[in-house]
């Protein structure tokens, strides 16, 4: 998927689901419980996420204090950082996403396929062992007739 394809879908698509689940849900249960609804699992998201950030800062500084490098904590860092936004932001399509991602197993699951993709990606670029369809380089050498 094209990077213009991902921001089409996150800020045309998404804004569209979370309204029709909005109006779906509103239906069913009412106006006042699914605004309660909303704001009830965002604060529960922050409760959650500050949590799950401080345990998350601890391994980092254990990782540190082991004299390791504390990479996969980093980005689970990251995937926090995403998951607060998902919470903050009304609905409850980005909610189930956010709180998808504060779950460890599955944040660790994520980060890995991630950082397989990524990396396979890199060894299938130019110059690595897959070739590429990736610019050429043609050594030579050239003169300019103007110059002699």
């Amino acid at each position: 998927m094209t990077p213009f394809q991902i921001l089409f879908v996150v800020f045309l698509l998404v804004p569209l689901l979370e309204i029709y689940l909005l109006i779906k849900v509103g239906a069913v249960i009412g106006a006042l419980p699914t605004v309660f609804m909303v704001v009830f699992t965002a604060v529960l998201g922050a409760w959650l996420l500050r949590i799950q950030g401080f345990a998350t800062l601890r391994r980092v500084q254990e990782t540190l204090a082991q004299g390791g490098i504390p990479a996969m904590e980093m980005l689970e860092g990251a995937v926090l950082l995403i998951a607060g936004a998902l919470l903050l932001t009304p609905g409850f399509f980005t909610d189930a996403l956010g709180f998808l991602c504060l779950i460890p197993s599955l944040r660790r699951a994520l980060i890995r396929r991630l950082l397989k993709d990524v990396l396979m990606s890199g060894m299938r670029g130019p110059g690595g062992p897959g070739g590429g369809a990736g610019p050429r380089v043609i050594e030579g050498e050239f003169r300019r007739d103007d110059e002699r």
